[in-house]
């Protein structure tokens, strides 16, 4: 499944910047950044619950914002792309 995750952490302390760069860590761990606070991520069911648990376990639920979106398959009619940045593929083709 594609579930495209979305945070906005407070930074205005310390502990708030130190929050953000693990936040980031998780999700650049399971997915591709597609903007500052945004990743896309494939993952099977199991893989989805782990990657909410990690990140319920950094963010400040009083100070923080964690969104996850769950994309009905197929993706290709619920995803549309504009601009400089294309998305990898994972189901394609690997060209080297």
């Amino acid at each position: 499944m594609l579930v495209i995750v979305s945070y906005d952490v407070s930074t205005e302390t310390a502990a708030g910047r130190k929050r953000l760069r693990r936040v980031a860590r998780v999700c650049e761990s399971t997915g591709q950044r597609v903007q500052k606070s945004v990743f896309e991520c494939r993952v099977t069911l199991a893989q989805y619950e782990e990657l909410e648990r990690r990140l319920l376990t950094e963010i400040n639920l009083g100070e923080d914002c964690l969104r996850f979106y769950r994309l009905t398959e197929p993706v290709e009619l619920h995803v549309k792309e504009h601009g400089k940045f294309k998305a990898v593929d994972f189901e394609g083709p690997l060209v080297i």
